[in-house]
């Protein structure tokens, strides 16, 4: 009896199971995709707006990357991130949602310095370079039988050492190091790329309300978004040629 059962919980139960994790899945990339596409979006045109003939700044420009509200703009997405990550139980997914692309969109004006100090061609090039490794990485991440569930606390410590050693670069201002952490940087996050999809994937469940697992896509989407822009950020740094 046993048999027949596990065969058909294998035949009923398991097809419909991978078809609803891929549709969870799909709709996170998407969802993270949206994101993406709405960052580059706003800093593409608020780079125009901030940027005069001659590359001089602009009055916005001037405002946005020389007086207080540059400090607005960059701490902005942080208190946003953090908000989404500790509040993710308490608000609903609309919610969670609105914060998502309020988030992306926040990080787009705070990441329009990107078209003003790189070539558009290198920008292209390493946006590809960049969707090409995420693909790979996070593909790996979906079909490895490993368990990458041990990779998470070195990666957070390779995090937290990448946080304090660009903090005390910021008073160096070492090339040298700024080169080495772009490389760890790069390392760290495309670690977190195949940790945070198999993390994502392994918390799907078919009993999970609709509201739940809305909620569930839109932080898969964020952890997603995260490696992916700094990875492009690290690579703009190695690869990036500068007008």
């Amino acid at each position: 009896m046993g048999v027949q059962t596990n065969s058909r919980w294998a035949t009923d139960v398991r097809p419909a199971f991978d078809a609803g994790l891929r549709s969870y899945m799909l709709r996170v990339y998407n969802t993270m995709a949206l994101g993406v596409g709405l960052t580059g979006v706003v800093a593409y045109f608020v780079a125009q707006m901030a940027v005069l003939e001659g590359r001089t700044l602009s009055p916005l420009g001037e405002a946005l990357f020389k007086g207080p509200m540059f400090w607005v703009i960059a701490l902005a997405p942080l208190a946003l991130v953090f908000a989404m990550s500790l509040g993710s139980e308490r608000f609903s997914a609309k919610s969670l949602t609105a914060m998502f692309i309020g988030y992306a969109a926040l990080l787009g004006v705070s990441l329009s310095s990107v078209f003003i100090v790189y070539t558009g061609a290198s920008i292209t090039k390493v946006f590809f370079i960049t969707a090409t490794a995420f693909g790979a990485l996070s593909l790996w991440g979906y079909t490895t039988k490993r368990d990458l569930s041990g990779m998470g606390t070195f990666l957070m410590m390779g995090l937290f050492g990448l946080i304090i050693a660009s903090i005390v670069n910021i008073f160096l201002q070492s090339s040298a190091m700024e080169w080495t952490l772009s490389i760890i940087g790069l390392l760290v996050f495309a670690g977190f790329t195949a940790y945070d999809t198999q993390r994502i994937k392994e918390v799907y469940w078919q009993g999970h309300s609709s509201e739940t697992l809305q909620k569930l896509v839109v932080m898969g989407a964020l952890s997603l978004y995260m490696d992916f822009v700094n990875i492009f950020l690290n690579l703009m740094q190695l690869l990036g040629d500068r007008e």
